[in-house]
């Protein structure tokens, strides 16, 4: 039986994790303890090899920090950490280990993870780990991998921690030769500089504007950074809204529409130009407009794509389940747009292949590789607050000014056995006539309209992403798409 259900979405691309473990709950799979090429990710307890328990953590991090001293030669690496409850264990379990294989750590203690992306080459270490779940609950924690570059580590770099980790294969340093950790809260002041020092970011005209910000950091480090930020960039107006950074997430912690109800009225309350919403480790950034609407996540990367693109024309890229709306403002301006693999490693690959001046993804990560390539909502506001002063006018007439498209995100759960590349391809051959493209999953084009496919490595399921221009013809066209599927199976 075919069973539509509203996907839960994740910034780990489902299309990296190779080893997935899992527990049976009143029917229901539960993830766990999730192995990906860019780190380890799970919930806090259970048996080890079940959750994120210490024992994962140590032998995770022993894989990693091996590697990157090997890959690297060098013998540091940066940690820090969003206000997660067990991020204080985590992270002595992490620096400890560190220190225990010859380690030199620089701990930023509560940071970002943009923050520890920066920091990363400012301190010419072997890479970093950010301890962080992103976006979801409370009782998630992972360990986000860098490389030397302050990027995600790529495909074979992952498999490779994963072999060491399998294999047990790193060695721990005599006790004359024990890594130190160091302390640096500084980086804060380093990125918002960083950041204040960009050509396209005007404080001057921000500060002109006069805005009045209600901010929700939905009690992580955006509660300290956020703030940090606004009064740099010369906002005197901040009404804070979930700032205590204490890990107590007032609510779902993912931003989107249903889960900054609270942020909306205090716009209102308030009778503020916008609202600003970040996820607790600040990478991902979306907006509320002065009349309490939702900006739409999606279009946080199209606005400041349309800004940079304004004064800096070039190439941008998104990945293939974000707006159709910034193709069209690439193209309005001269650039080409392109499409990249769901995932922020696909992302950023494909931006240095076609020299991109900006890109990023729908969930409202936006990624200015004059900064540097790392989704990074602290820029995001930056660019996005000067993108508003210089037009003039309310976020709601700016997001007007966009085309408007609804998409709709749906997905098809099937028996286990099904073999489900091959019904894609029969899709495919369904519709091998009209504009395709098969890097990750499918997506087929109609006109203006698209609808992407795409397989998860950890259920019998098919995500089905659609765009239109309404939310009827969305709808429409993923229910013809999956009337297909169904057409599909029952001849075969």
């Amino acid at each position: 039986m075919l069973t539509l259900r509203r996907p839960r979405q994740c910034d780990w691309s489902i299309a990296n994790r190779l080893n997935i473990f899992t527990f049976a709950s009143q029917n229901k799979i539960i993830l766990t303890l999730i192995k990906s090429i860019s780190g380890i990710r799970g919930t806090i307890g259970g048996a080890a090899g079940d959750g994120l328990t210490p024992l994962d953590i140590v032998k995770f991090t022993s894989a990693y920090g091996s590697w990157a001293v090997k890959k690297s030669g060098i013998k540091k690496i940066v940690v820090g950490r969003d206000a997660r409850i067990s991020g204080t264990m985590v992270n002595n379990l992490v620096t400890g280990t560190l220190q225990g294989l010859g380690i030199d750590v620089i701990d930023l203690g509560l940071s970002t993870t943009p923050t520890v992306e920066v920091a990363v080459t400012g301190e010419k270490a072997a890479g970093g780990i950010i301890l962080t779940a992103s976006h979801n609950p409370k009782q998630w924690n992972a360990l986000k991998l860098l490389n030397a570059d302050g990027e995600f580590i790529s495909d074979t770099d992952g498999k490779e921690v994963l072999e060491i980790a399998e294999n047990s294969d790193f060695k721990y340093a005599d006790v004359n030769d024990l890594g130190k950790v160091t302390l640096d809260n500084s980086w804060m002041q380093k990125h918002i500089d960083l950041i204040l020092a960009l050509p396209l970011v005007d404080v001057k005209a921000i500060k002109k504007a006069g805005f009045n910000i209600v901010i929700d950091c939905v009690n992580s480090t955006g509660g300290i950074f956020v703030p940090a930020l606004l009064k740099a960039l010369g906002v005197e107006t901040v009404h804070e809204l979930y700032c205590e950074p204490d890990g107590n997430f007032p609510h779902n912690p993912e931003p989107l529409p249903e889960n900054l109800t609270a942020l909306s009225k205090e716009v209102l309350a308030k009778r503020a130009h916008l609202g600003i919403a970040v996820d607790p480790d600040v990478d991902r950034l979306c907006f509320v407009c002065e009349d309490g609407n939702m900006f739409g996540e999606e279009y946080t990367l199209v606005a400041v794509a349309d800004y940079i693109l304004k004064n800096n024309a070039g190439n941008t890229v998104s990945n293939l389940s974000s707006t159709r709306a910034l193709r069209d403002v690439t193209e309005l301006a001269g650039g080409e747009y392109h499409a990249a693999a769901v995932g922020e490693v696909n992302v950023v690959n494909k931006m240095k292949e076609v020299n991109a001046v900006i890109g990023g993804e729908g969930n409202g990560g936006v990624i200015y590789p004059e900064l540097h390539y790392g989704r990074d909502a602290l820029v995001g506001i930056a660019l996005f607050l000067t993108h508003l002063a210089k037009y003039g006018k309310s976020v709601s007439n700016l997001r007007m000014s966009y085309p408007g498209y609804f998409i709709s995100k749906n997905k098809i759960t099937l028996t286990p056995e099904m073999d489900i590349d091959a019904l894609l391809s029969k899709v495919e051959q369904k519709y091998i006539k009209q504009p395709h493209s098969t890097i990750d999953g499918l997506k087929i084009e109609f006109d203006k309209e698209w609808v992407h496919l795409r397989r998860s490595n950890t259920e019998p399921i098919i995500r089905i992403y659609s765009e239109g221009n309404s939310e009827t013809v969305a709808n429409g066209l993923a229910n013809k798409i999956i009337a297909d599927i169904k057409e599909i199976l029952q001849v075969n």
